[in-house]
């Protein structure tokens, strides 16, 4: 009697509601995570792939547009909802790499989601197309997902990797460079100054020949950690070679810099890393150099790297110790206080 009635039904359904049945039956099987919208913007289907990526059954989003919980914890569109709204003018706020198809009907876009239900973030590569009857009219947006977060977690590694100082966590010197050529750009646009510290471990070779390679290494992580709890947002700090550092502080004038500077020295002073040997007194300092520009269009930042590195060769010159800023590096290399040629000229 069952089967009699299944074949009636058969018979009798039209072939659309039949191949729509089939399409939504091969869909739940799909091992790539899927969800569908129909015009309305409302989920019609949300296979068992999605219900295993998110967390979220079926039956919490069927019929409703609470399809956003799944991926946010605040609403906002997903990139089906755009693609049924015809709204491709929302990608670039709302996904930080999208892509638009050739016709301008499907959309592409990669975004870390924070998954709410299963209290985890993953980076989802994301693709979203419409589905038209024969008139052309909007029948549904198939949405489909692939996990991509161990591929972004290891490219952000090897970015890191390539970007960072491996001993002391700062940015090494490649990055610090490409930091001050886009800072210098910006200040040059909008006229504003650009500060830089350059920074040198006092006596360093003679801690390194006392206490070992080791020890040195371990001083060196120890100035880079207080000097990273010292940065604002924006600062970039770098191991510039060696035992010398760099600062660089957008937006700054140079009294803050100067201040910025002083902190830095007291707060390597306060860790008391023991120096001991005899020229060096007893603990592990630093001098400092500052400079700042206000860039104009004829200038490069190799003037505000000289100006830095003429203070910081005064300030070790004249005791070590202290922070000097460039104007006064200036006015004692002009009174002759200061030995002048000698210091090799920075390439970058």
């Amino acid at each position: 009697m069952k089967c009699e009635q299944t074949n009636k039904l058969r018979r009798i359904a039209k072939p659309s509601e039949v191949g729509q049945s089939y399409a939504v039956r091969l869909m739940q099987h799909l091992v790539v995570p899927t969800f569908v919208l129909n015009p309305a913007r409302e989920v019609v289907v949300w296979n068992r792939a999605c219900e295993r990526l998110t967390g979220v059954a079926a039956e919490d989003v069927i019929g409703t547009k609470k399809h956003w919980r799944a991926f946010y914890q605040t609403k906002r569109y997903c990139l089906a909802d755009l693609v049924a709204l015809e709204r491709p003018d929302l990608l670039n706020s709302l996904y930080p790499e999208f892509t638009v198809s050739a016709h301008g009907l499907g959309f592409s876009a990669e975004n870390w989601c924070v998954m709410p239900r299963l209290g985890n973030q993953l980076y989802l590569a994301i693709d979203a197309g419409p589905i038209h009857d024969e008139d052309g009219r909007l029948i549904a947006v198939v949405e489909t997902l692939r996990d991509m977060t161990d591929q972004k977690r290891a490219e952000s590694a090897l970015q890191a990797l390539a970007s960072s100082d491996g001993l002391t966590g700062l940015a090494n010197r490649r990055s610090f460079d490409q930091a001050l050529t886009l800072e210098w750009a910006r200040a040059q646009r909008t006229r504003s100054p650009l500060s830089l510290l350059l920074i040198d471990v006092d006596h360093f070779k003679l801690y390194n020949d006392l206490h070992g390679h080791q020890k040195g290494d371990d001083c060196l992580r120890a100035v880079a950690a207080t000097m990273g709890a010292s940065l604002r947002p924006a600062d970039v700090a770098a191991r510039y070679g060696g035992e010398e550092f760099a600062i660089l502080m957008p937006d700054t004038t140079h009294d803050i810099a100067l201040h910025a500077a002083e902190r830095l020295r007291e707060a390597v002073c306060n860790l008391r890393v023991a120096h001991g040997a005899a020229r060096a007194g007893k603990h592990v300092t630093l001098s400092l150099g500052v400079a700042t520009e206000v860039p104009m269009d004829e200038m490069n930042s190799d003037n505000l790297v000289t100006r830095a590195d003429q203070a910081l060769y005064a300030a070790k010159h004249s005791g070590r110790d202290r922070v000097l800023s460039s104007e006064r590096a200036l006015a004692a290399f002009a009174q002759g206080a200061m030995p002048s040629g000698k210091r090799k000229a920075r390439t970058r």
